[in-house]
């Protein structure tokens, strides 16, 4: 007899995910290979999620959703499957980040988050947690999905312009991820700006910070250490943050000049022209 894993679906999003796929497969009467032949997938894929020891893509969701006839109930849930794979502090912003209606980042390494590409994602997530990449970046693409909402965030994005050059994963990565910068250059709710070196000192010289503004709720300041992040609603500190962020933005190149300056980087630097999206 198959020793079939007993899950509690309260004990987390993934277990809940699993037990809900298990029973409603076991509902349709089919095995755990019928429906992975459905689903284009093995089944030990069904079983490794049914089991919650793997976590399942939205592409699963959504296709498993049409197969079981559940009217969009994995497709939901795995949203919330998602976000739990985040790191454990990082989930209060996370949150945050998803209810913001302003959101104000300075990136002095990095390319901000809801802007990274899967393969950009991959490689800066890997300095960290080598053993649990497929997840990571799943939850990374799961949260840029605020800005395609129908009613999205404002997301203003201050890029040092060392964040153009760190050759992140390679030079095809490089280019696909300054390519996609470049995608957002006309986009309603998205500006991004790059802070050229010879601006020389700045009020971002102390790192990368987050400013989120919400319609009913308090400001909210981010900033990001070794392995723990920071909040505060403090006032007065916000005030300071709102004024530093004011003054990079006018030290920034315009929006148009920025978007230049990317392509410039992206030609000379990485190649001529961005290629096919690396996943």
């Amino acid at each position: 007899m198959v020793n079939i894993r007993s899950l509690d679906p309260s004990a987390s999003p993934l277990d809940y995910y699993g037990s809900e796929l298990r029973r409603l497969r076991e509902e349709a009467n089919l095995s755990q290979a019928e429906l992975g032949s459905v689903l284009f997938c093995t089944a030990s894929l069904i079983g490794q999620i049914e089991t919650a020891k793997k976590v399942p893509t939205r592409q699963f969701s959504e296709r498993l959703d049409a197969a079981l006839l559940t009217g969009g109930v994995f497709s939901r849930l795995v949203g919330l499957v998602l976000k739990s794979q985040l790191p454990t502090w990082f989930q209060p912003y996370a949150e945050l980040e998803a209810k913001a209606t302003y959101i104000s980042t300075y990136q002095s390494q990095l390319v901000y988050g809801l802007l990274q590409t899967a393969a950009y994602a991959r490689v800066v997530l890997s300095v960290e947690n080598p053993g649990r990449l497929d997840e990571m970046v799943a939850a990374r693409m799961e949260r840029q999905r605020i800005l395609e909402r129908e009613h999205p965030p404002v997301l203003c994005v201050v890029l040092d312009e060392a964040v153009l050059y760190r050759e992140i994963g390679g030079a095809g990565v490089m280019r696909n991820q300054l390519g996609q910068l470049l995608g957002f250059r006309d986009h309603p709710w998205v500006q991004v700006q790059v802070l050229p070196f010879a601006v020389g000192q700045h009020p971002g010289l102390l790192g990368s910070f987050n400013l989120l503004r919400f319609e009913d709720d308090p400001d909210i300041l981010y900033t990001e250490s070794y392995d723990s992040g920071h909040m505060t609603a403090n006032s007065q500190v916000i005030r300071t943050q709102s004024v530093s962020y004011a003054r990079l933005q006018a030290s920034a190149l315009s929006r148009e000049d920025s978007a230049a300056l990317i392509e410039r980087a992206m030609k000379e630097r990485y190649g001529h022209q961005p290629g096919p999206a690396v996943a």
